[in-house]
């Protein structure tokens, strides 16, 4: 690694909040985590400080051109007292792909685990121990060369805050209905789609809050080029049972590699459930519930984890899947996932680290 970290603790601890009102992503935690990168230097000064502001010039590039990237992980208190994290390097292997696509430099995973590591320790007693409750992980890079030139950046900030969270959707594990977009387009290949960058998350904002006045609780996207091929439901992966058949958009360059999507089609393998990954129409899907032959959609992410699908709107037609509840095998996957993260449920698959 090199760089050693320092720490300055606070002197003015924060109130914590009480759990019952935790929501997803209201509070953070008394520490963050902030390195700094310039050309020449590469990154240097890694320390842990006193949660506060940031102060930027405004010709800072992440204001005008976007090059930013982020991260979503969370870390889990057991009832034996560990804190657990799971498949922290797959998020930071991630990390560093999002990097590459923006041009942002690549950064040490060895260093950037070990501040994890030590941030979460310092705000250990931040981490809710309750059903569904976990600490949420941002890390994240902007850039902030203070000039208007159409280039990457020459500096840069990596920063990790920290916040205590509930459940992601207020539903909990109960079905979202879902609308069908087909007028706006979230990514297309050759774009940004397989990064984890906020301009993904501006374009949806639209559809989003077009879905949320007609009552849904998310949209389900459609590929840029055909308006036809199924990618993403909101900000998630999403999967469908079809005939005892689990199948899954395969990757195609605008759908983002969950670290979620990797670990369900993993473990339903482990269960010897037949998985595919492929393209999938919504004619076909269409045609599966009209035959009998769709039993379940759920959503996968690291936030609300799986997220079953209860209804479908597609062109003013209600699919409604299930009978409108929690599909067998989302609770078993949502169980058995929820299960290993919080080491109840032994992991077969070496992927939870212990801090």
């Amino acid at each position: 690694m090199g760089l050693k970290i320092t720490v300055e603790r606070t002197s003015a601890p924060k109130q914590k909040p009480e759990t019952s009102k935790l929501s997803f992503g209201k509070y953070f935690t008394d520490h963050m985590f902030i390195m700094d990168y310039d050309a020449g230097m590469g990154w240097h000064d890694p320390r842990i400080v006193p949660y506060q502001p940031i102060s930027l010039d405004p010709a800072a590039k992440v204001f005008h051109y976007g090059q930013t990237v982020f991260e979503g992980m969370k870390a889990y208190k057991t009832p034996e007292g560990p804190v657990l994290m799971f498949r922290p390097f797959k998020n930071l292997q991630r990390l560093n792909r999002s990097n590459a696509r923006l041009s942002i430099p690549s950064l040490d995973e060895d260093l950037v685990m070990e501040a994890l590591k030590q941030l979460i320790r310092v705000d250990e007693d931040w981490i809710p121990s309750e059903q569904g409750t976990s600490l949420y992980i941002r890390p994240f890079v902007i850039s902030t060369q203070a000039t208007l030139g159409v280039s990457p950046s020459e500096k840069y900030y990596f920063m990790i805050i920290l916040s205590p969270v509930g459940s992601y959707y207020e539903e909990g594990i109960n079905p979202v209905s879902i609308y069908v977009e087909s007028e706006y387009v979230r990514a297309v290949t050759g774009g940004v789609g397989n990064a984890k960058t906020g301009g993904n998350y501006a374009a949806g904002l639209k559809a989003q809050q077009e879905a949320t006045e007609k009552g849904y609780s998310q949209v389900l996207w459609l590929d840029g080029v055909h308006r036809k091929y199924i990618e993403e439901v909101g900000s998630m992966n999403v999967f469908f049972k079809v005939g005892g058949k689990v199948i899954t958009p395969a990757l195609n360059g605008s759908i983002l590699d969950g670290v979620t999507r990797d670990s369900v089609i993993r473990v339903l393998k482990h269960w010897n459930i037949e998985v595919e990954e492929k393209t999938i129409s919504i004619d076909e899907l269409v045609e599966a519930y009209q035959n009998g032959t769709l039993e379940e959609a759920f959503g996968t992410g690291t936030a609300a984890v799986i997220s079953p699908i209860g209804e479908l709107n597609w062109q003013g037609d209600k699919l409604t899947l299930n009978g409108g509840q929690t599909g067998p095998l989302s609770s078993r996957v949502y169980d058995f996932m929820t299960g290993m993260q919080r080491g109840i449920i032994d992991d077969p698959f070496g992927w939870i680290v212990k801090l």
